[in-house]
């Protein structure tokens, strides 16, 4: 059944991947209407405990995303390792998907990524696809850029990984041809960066746009360390943000949230990612503004009208915990006043991702002692930045 036959609100949804996301999608789904089916890799995934039933299968799996299809109106997804062909194929029988694989290509491989957006006229880091260090290009392009490279997997990377800072050119080529046996290397320029700043848009069916407010981002080691609301740039960058993002969400045409990450530049803002889920930069709208990232996914993706991003603070600190060297207290971090702390329901593991914390403010200063309080005391690993 195509999109212009489906019933206008699908209530059954089915989530690719159990992780985090899924969990926190599962808590929402109950306020929106929804029943969640999700595709785990184990029973003791994340998402398993929050969501209504459960199939057991791989991302990738044909035949697992088949029996999924079978029981539910519609599929999204939790993460971007999938495989393009194998959901094309899904939607060439009649699954829904949403967003479908041509929007998902955005999120899923750079290199494509990178080339739509440039020959859009969207503003990217300047960079350059190879297959090898032996490319013929590679030298002109390493010699035209003023320091060492930034060296991407155009597929596969998640978190830091899968991206590379080289310090030297014999390192580069090394990076290159080794992320190379996975397929396409993206080699762009590293920049100097005056601050990130990212923004969640939501995009139903009939192409409506609902965009949450820009926050700055602060990343350690490849990875988001906290997110602050409101952004620490100005109201020209605000709203050049907001006019980039309605271009780059029409551009893809994604149904349910999409995070766009920026660098803030001397040039002006250039994308660094797009992802077309719920996101790690989104996670403070739960207690923040009046629907959450959550809800207004499955909001979109089960055909309803987008809900309402009115805010509900003027502060919001949102801190990240991953396991340290010794595990923390959950209990402790529960018990710093005027804390959200979400637990992700994993066990303890140095360096995994557990929960986050959010804190609201009047004033900014407040929310983020309080959130990073409890995030120490709930035992992460990152450090306040």
């Amino acid at each position: 059944m195509s999109d212009a036959t489906k019933p206008t609100v699908s209530p059954h949804v089915g989530v690719v991947g159990a992780g985090q996301l899924a969990r926190m999608m599962g808590e929402a789904s109950r306020d929106v209407g929804v029943t969640i089916t999700v595709l785990a890799t184990s029973p003791e995934d994340s998402a398993v405990a929050t969501c209504q039933a459960v199939l057991l299968g791989a991302a990738d799996d044909e035949q697992a995303l088949r029996a999924l299809a079978r029981d539910v109106d519609v599929i999204t997804f939790d993460h971007e390792l999938v495989d393009l062909d194998v959901l094309e194929r899904l939607e060439a029988a009649g699954v829904i998907l949403r967003p479908s694989s041509a929007a998902l290509h955005f999120a899923v491989d750079k290199a494509f990524q990178r080339q739509a957006f440039d020959d859009a006229g969207i503003e990217v880091p300047r960079f350059l696809v190879v297959r090898s260090s032996r490319d013929d290009r590679l030298d002109r392009f390493l010699d035209s850029v003023v320091t060492s490279p930034v060296v991407k997997v155009a597929r596969g990377g998640y978190d830091g990984r899968g991206v590379a800072f080289p310090s030297t050119r014999g390192e580069t080529y090394e990076i290159i041809d080794d992320f190379a046996s996975a397929g396409e290397v993206v080699v762009e320029e590293r920049l100097e960066l005056t601050s990130e700043v990212a923004q969640i848009v939501a995009r139903s069916v009939d192409g409506s746009l609902a965009l949450y407010p820009l926050v700055t981002t602060v990343q350690h080691e490849g990875m988001c360390v906290e997110v602050r609301f409101p952004s620490d740039v100005d109201a020209a960058l605000i709203d050049e943000a907001r006019q980039l993002s309605e271009r780059v969400a029409n551009l893809v045409q994604g149904v349910g949230v999409m995070a766009i990450e920026y660098f803030v530049t001397e040039r002006g803002l250039l994308v660094n990612e797009v992802a077309l889920r719920p996101h790690n930069t989104g996670h403070w709208t739960i207690e923040g503004v009046a629907t959450s990232q959550f809800a207004q996914h499955l909001r979109a993706v089960s055909g309803q009208t987008l809900g309402d991003v009115t805010l509900l603070t003027n502060n919001a600190v949102m801190v990240n915990v991953v396991g340290a060297d010794e595990p923390g207290s959950l209990d402790a971090a529960r018990d710093v006043a005027d804390t959200f702390v979400h637990d992700y329901g994993k066990s303890w593991r140095p360096g995994r991702k557990l929960g986050h914390v959010t804190a609201l403010g009047d004033e900014p200063t407040d929310p983020h002692v309080r959130a990073w309080n409890s995030a120490r005391a709930y035992g992460t690993v990152t450090r306040e930045i």
